[in-house]
């Protein structure tokens, strides 16, 4: 499969794409449903913890569809401003009515993300989008926006890295590699110690889950990806692989001999990848995951409303019947609710932007 002989239609939509997006959704929501509402089957509730991943698998499409995005457009004008308006606008419009929303359910009162309590600082920085940045407000404001955080940091990098570095692949696999060493063994120690001192010791488990949450440690997930979408036009040469072997041997190194942190994300955010090269090769089909893949980012903000309600109504709070019933509810209503949201909202939404950028489909790939 060559990713440039797709044209940018709608009728053209590579169904990989929205398979690998519905794989990814259904991965998010067995993982908090299992959260909430367990099995009480030691296995199934493991596999279902596998489902976290489903986050990088959207990191990994994500980069290969903006590659494949700015290629297709190659040629047009003004082609960065253009890139920020059509990421701004599929990201902010949703996120913000969700941020109301998430307030009216959650209120403002100390939580496990904020333990001190909602204020305007957190609020703000969800709302502009750089709630990444700091512990109390990464995944305080709305529910899993941690990722939402990390995505739109790397919208505001990725036309200076496509300009700078081009179809060079070799870079963007260093780059990577030299990001995953700095946030390995430089960033985690430096912000564990910072933000240790800014918050007591009882909270001391969101300082660790920053550590795997902030978007240095996810980086090298999106440059994985921008070098996997070119590595789809011809075949990895003998040194990429040699290096990709090497990086992963020198992790397992740290990590048996050290004791150094972030060998297992490396190792499972390695194996996502060769999953999705695999997928973009093999071209999986199977309508219901595309159609939630479809409508995956507001399946995602919804998802968490919903399991929230229907916790509070269920009369069955665990075991493998309860657990099967959440996740059908769950993604049933959500996908239910995305498609509403689709017309009421990102229809208009995106013929705006086609207004102010240029002609085009909607519900693009990216």
């Amino acid at each position: 499969m060559n990713l440039r002989d797709l044209p940018p239609s709608t009728e053209a939509r590579n169904r990989t794409f929205d398979f690998l997006r519905g794989l990814a959704i259904m991965g998010v929501i067995v993982y908090h449903t299992a959260e909430k509402i367990p099995s009480q089957n030691g296995l199934i509730d493991s596999l279902a913890g596998r489902g976290m991943f489903g986050v990088q698998l959207f990191y990994f499409i994500s980069a290969i569809t903006m590659c494949h995005m700015w290629k297709l457009r190659e040629g047009e004008s003004s082609p960065v401003r253009k890139f920020y308006i059509r990421r701004f606008f599929r990201i902010a419009p949703l996120f913000w009515i969700a941020i109301p929303v998430y307030l009216l359910i959650n209120g403002f009162e100390a939580s496990y993300w904020a333990p001190e309590g909602l204020g305007a600082l957190q609020i703000i920085l969800t709302a502009t989008f750089l709630h990444g940045f700091w512990v109390d407000s990464i995944n305080s404001v709305v529910p899993g926006s941690w990722s939402i955080a990390v995505e739109m940091t790397f919208y505001a990098l990725f036309p200076f890295l496509v300009l700078k570095i081009k179809e060079k692949r070799m870079l963007y696999l260093v780059l990577a590699s030299v990001v995953w060493g700095l946030n390995t063994f430089v960033f985690r120690g430096w912000v564990a110690g910072f933000f240790a001192s800014h918050y007591d010791p009882s909270s001391t488990a969101i300082v660790e889950e920053y550590l795997y949450m902030n978007f240095l440690n996810q980086a090298p997930i999106f440059l994985l990806g921008c070098y996997l979408y070119f590595a789809l036009q011809q075949k990895p040469s003998k040194a990429e692989l040699v290096y990709l072997g090497a990086w992963f041997l020198l992790g397992l190194a740290f990590k048996l001999f050290f004791k150094i942190e972030g060998f297992g994300f490396l190792a499972v955010c390695m194996a996502l990848g060769v999953f999705v090269y695999g997928a973009m090769r093999l071209g999986p089909r199977f309508k219901p995951l595309e159609r939630l893949g479809q409508n995956s980012y507001a399946i995602y903000l919804v998802h968490f409303m919903v399991l929230h309600y229907w916790r509070g109504l269920s009369p069955w709070q665990a075991g493998l019947p309860a657990f099967l019933l959440a996740v059908a509810v769950i993604t049933l209503t959500s996908y239910g609710l995305a498609l509403v949201i689709h017309a009421m909202v990102e229809k208009k939404v995106q013929r705006f932007v086609e207004a102010i950028t240029r002609p085009g489909v909607s519900r693009q790939l990216a």
